[in-house]
């Protein structure tokens, strides 16, 4: 095993950088699949989130694939390699398993202890098994990586500590207070419907907003969301109401409508933003654009068309509330200077998260208990994974010994044919079973303790003794080790780790 990470994450890199570096469109699939054709690697997987962008591959050279992989993050990111350089850490074998462990668990993320990561890791195995740059190695990392991150969430108390990124954005916005109550009654606007758009609506909705609408730019996902939450929050259809679209014949054009009691919840095209934001107490965006989503003169706009509302349209307070959750950012940074706005994004995020007093969770010593425990999960799983992937490296040199073995029995049991061919064949059986037993014999013990010793640290060795000691053919080896790759990546999905 050769396992590299070199990345750079919330807590290496400025979100001045992270945002330059984001990558957007197809940039993930172009990364990984450069990477693959690359000399040092032989499987590849990008973990891209809005705090991180970490490369991980198998490679035979150290040196040769960290200055091959910190090219390729600076030439897709569009980041220079000398800028880019002092912001990137770099992880290797048992060391770039922890860390894998561990952002599973949420430890390295913003807000400790969050789940959300897990759907990222998620994806980013999907992506690597769908383009197939995701061998054993990988494919075994990754899974078990979504393993460890249940487990923790299972067997501790990290979940009282965690919380998503939207909560804790939601909580900066109320600056205080309780978000239910906070945002109950207002008028909610989510620009984008992917998970983290998904996830604020939802939040949102249980926070008792009066009406949410979800813009988007596929509607037909918009749509799907609102339907969703509506039926989630027992909701009932009504009619299609217009809404500023004169002369507008299909829902497509205007947005379907679903009311329950005290919520409206809408999708529009996200060509309405515009239109729509006037109306807005609160605003989440979290797209995948490479442009500003809201520019400041937009923003300027819509307050001023805000202030033109008949009185008691809005909340006492004067300030709309927008929460950015976008990397590259969605809204404008300006916004942080306009009057009557009130932004939190991912900067700011980083910063109430580094503070002390800023951490969300539960008490401070419960929290520290916790994460200590996850710690414990980490360090038991990083060891066995080791152990079970050096002795899988042996499990080839094994296969390829009995074989071999397997052979020589073959071959004495036909020359004896030949110089006792008057043996029938009950005869001829009892001695080819008698042969086979003894070298089976010979061959148990030694073979099970090779595999015990191969799987403790620095095991790596006995496979090579075992190779010369019996002078097995290396390609027989390598083509024992290429079928057990090909029927481990052919696998269905881990139901508990991988795609559902």
């Amino acid at each position: 095993m050769s396992l590299l990470v070199v990345g750079l994450s919330h807590r290496s890199a400025p979100v001045s950088v992270l945002e330059r570096a984001a990558l957007v469109g197809d940039e993930q699939a172009k990364l990984v699949q450069d990477t693959l054709a690359a000399e040092p690697a032989t499987e590849a997987a990008v973990l891209a989130t809005c705090n991180r962008i970490e490369l991980y591959a198998d490679v035979d050279k150290f040196h040769a694939g960290v200055a091959e992989l910190s090219t390729l993050l600076a030439q897709h990111t569009g980041v220079g390699l000398d800028e880019l350089t002092p912001y990137l850490y770099v992880h290797y074998e048992d060391r770039a398993v922890h860390h894998l462990f561990s952002v599973a668990c949420g430890l390295d993320s913003m807000v400790v202890g969050e789940g959300q990561i897990l759907g990222q890791i998620k994806d980013a195995l999907a992506l690597g098994q769908e383009l197939h740059t995701a061998g054993r190695l990988l494919n075994d990392l990754f899974q078990q990586a979504l393993r460890v991150g249940k487990r923790a969430h299972s067997e501790t108390g990290i979940d009282r500590a965690g919380q998503s990124l939207v909560t804790f954005g939601l909580e900066q916005l109320a600056q205080g207070a309780p978000v239910a109550e906070w945002a109950r009654g207002k008028r909610a606007l989510v620009i984008g419907a992917g998970s983290m758009s998904s996830l604020a609506a939802a939040t949102l909705a249980r926070a008792g907003v009066s009406e949410l609408v979800i813009a988007n730019r596929t509607l037909e996902r918009a749509l799907r969301l609102a339907e969703s939450l509506a039926q989630q929050h027992a909701a009932t259809p009504a009619a299609i109401t217009p809404a500023d679209s004169a002369g507008a014949e299909t829902a497509a054009e205007t947005g379907a409508e679903t009311l329950r009691e005290g919520l409206v919840a809408r999708a529009v095209p996200r060509d309405r933003v515009p239109a729509e934001l006037p109306h807005a107490d609160i605003v989440v965006s979290c797209t995948g654009a490479t442009g500003l989503v809201l520019t400041a003169a937009e923003l300027r706009t819509a307050l001023a068309q805000r202030a033109a509302c008949p009185p008691g349209a809005h909340p006492a307070e004067a300030d709309v509330s927008l929460l950015d959750l976008a990397m590259p950012r969605d809204i404008d940074a300006a916004a942080h200077r306009i009057e009557g706005l009130h932004l939190v994004d991912i900067e700011s995020l980083a910063e109430a998260a580094a503070e002390p007093s800023g951490a969300p969770g539960s008490s401070a010593g419960a929290m520290a208990a916790d994460v200590d425990k996850v710690r414990a999960i980490v360090s038991e799983e990083v060891a066995a994974f080791g152990a079970a992937q050096r002795a899988a490296h042996i499990t080839p040199t094994v296969v390829a010994l009995r074989t071999m073995a397997a052979d020589v029995v073959a071959s004495e049991i036909a020359r004896l044919d030949g110089r006792l061919p008057d043996l029938d064949d009950k005869q001829r059986a009892e001695i080819t079973q008698t042969v086979r037993r003894v070298v089976d014999k010979l061959l148990h013990a030694p073979t099970v303790r090779v595999k015990q010793l191969a799987s403790t640290p620095g095991g790596a060795g006995y496979a090579d003794a075992l190779r010369e000691l019996f002078d097995l053919d290396p390609q027989a080896v390598a083509a024992v080790s290429r079928a057990d790759g090909s029927a481990r990546t052919a696998e269905p999905n881990d139901p508990k780790g991988g795609r559902a």
